[in-house]
């Protein structure tokens, strides 16, 4: 029986989350001993055009990048949405909450005018195209890749968590980071990362995206305990939730 042509694509990010498989060290061994690896710019000079798994990274910021997706996803029985650039759009989407033509003349000056430099609203993968599965932060967690990737090969499909990292959190026996003065977005943010950042005692910054049904009146309570307003936690909200669309999770 054949392994399972594996090609790994990136748009616009920082590389950050193929950097996480290469921090795999040793134990990317086993996951290349389970699949065909046929394309990884960041890994080998190979390229292939069949693949059964595409795994991309990146948002999606111009029209030659909408269609080279969409040939990615024409090819692939399963396209993996890696990293919140992927996912939601990540950071780059802060760009959609200005005026397109401005940003570019910030940016490029003069050279603004030319039309590969023109910017185009930021999207993510499933804003282009349908996505099979979402591995969700920025950086990825490294176990949830695994956890997902092996649930694939086994023909299963991996659960991935629908509650806030504020379960986690308190699972963890975390100190609630609120009392702290801090503005944690972990009431409205999807787990499955183990509450990384708070355990290490900053709050939670949204990187892996909303749960599909966030508890907002308990958010509120949150927020009315401690005197502060809606306002005060949309202020926290931009840098991965700008323009957010919904997932198809």
């Amino acid at each position: 029986m054949s392994k399972p042509r594996v090609a790994i694509f990136d748009f616009a990010c920082c590389e950050g989350c193929q950097l996480q498989i290469v921090n795999f060290e040793e134990g990317i061994l086993d996951l290349i001993g389970a699949v065909d690896l046929v394309e990884w710019r960041e890994g080998m000079s190979e390229q292939s055009h069949e693949y059964d798994i595409a795994i991309v990274e990146g948002s999606i910021t111009r029209p030659e990048d909408e269609e080279r997706l969409q040939v990615i996803r024409s090819r692939a029985r399963v396209l993996i949405a890696l990293g919140a650039c992927a996912t939601t759009g990540g950071v780059n989407k802060l760009k959609n909450n200005f005026d397109l033509p401005e940003v570019s003349q910030c940016v490029y000056g003069e050279d603004s005018k030319r039309p590969h430099l023109k910017a185009y609203p930021t999207k993510a993968a499933d804003e282009v195209v349908k996505v099979d599965y979402y591995v969700h932060g920025c950086p990825i967690h490294r176990p949830e890749l695994t956890y997902i990737l092996r649930c694939l090969l086994l023909g299963k499909r991996p659960d991935i968590p629908q509650y806030p990292v504020c379960v986690e959190c308190k699972a963890s026996g975390n100190p609630c980071l609120w009392d702290y003065g801090e503005v944690c977005l972990g009431p409205i943010i999807r787990a499955g990362c183990g509450s990384r950042c708070p355990s290490k005692g900053f709050r939670c910054f949204g990187c892996r995206g909303y749960v599909d049904d966030p508890n907002v009146e308990a958010a509120k309570e949150v927020i009315d305990k401690h005197n502060l307003s809606v306002e005060d936690l949309k202020s926290k909200m931009v840098l991965f939730g700008s323009k957010q669309g919904p997932t198809n999770e």
